[in-house]
């Protein structure tokens, strides 16, 4: 049933949570003498730049938030897709004047491209608010002071800010492979997540019945 199927994505989404917490990091010996408690250089990999892209100190700040920002893209994205796939709408129009109400919307990719151009530029405007003026992309750190209570008390508990901003990248790692990977199967198969799931079609070059 559809509830089941919340209840499992809501398990599903606890343990990939856990299974990407970050654990402790450990001393990598680079050009840049990356330290044990460099952001996102956590075990087993550590500090992996395998094709040696970063050369100075100057360009892994600018990588790594590009990195911090398509990760918290993505978190975004997958949020999204657990949502639309569940059915999880506003009531009302999106599109008064086309007679386009939110529940209309396809729940996969394809929604994307049945908002009309009006509610594409809107999207646009708005993300580049954020982008330019709200959250600047040019502030490199990612650090845009917010804070929950205890939860982020950083100045207290310097040691909190490395295991949460470690957690933050690694889960936006997973949350960018797992995005690329839904968008992927859908164009595959026809089927989003939801519909994947319901119908254990995990293969994305079966039939759509079953496992394989």
């Amino acid at each position: 049933s559809r509830s089941k199927m919340k209840l499992a994505t809501l398990a599903l989404l606890a343990g990939s949570a856990a299974a990407f917490a970050p654990s402790k990091t450990v001393e990598t010996s680079t050009a840049l003498k990356v330290s044990e408690q460099e952001i996102g250089a956590t075990a087993p990999l550590g500090f992996f730049d395998p094709l040696g892209y970063i050369t100075d100190d100057e360009k892994f700040t600018r990588y790594r938030a590009v990195e911090r920002k398509h990760g918290r893209v993505a978190m975004m994205a997958m949020l999204g897709t657990f949502v639309h796939n569940n059915k999880w709408t506003f009531d009302g129009y999106l599109s008064p004047s086309n007679n386009l109400k939110f529940s209309d919307i396809d729940s996969g990719i394809g929604g994307l491209f049945q908002v009309p151009p009006a509610g594409l530029a809107q999207i646009i405007l708005v993300t580049a608010l954020i982008e330019l003026a709200w959250w600047p992309a040019s502030k490199l750190d990612g650090d845009y002071g917010i804070r929950l209570g205890k939860i982020n008390n950083w100045q207290q508990e310097p040691a909190k800010k490395v295991r949460q901003q470690n957690a933050e990248l690694n889960n936006g790692r997973a949350a960018m492979m797992g995005i690329f990977g839904i968008i992927t199967q859908e164009v595959l198969t026809g089927q989003n997540l939801y519909e994947q799931a319901a119908s254990g079609h995990w293969n994305p070059f079966g039939d759509g019945q079953g496992f394989f």
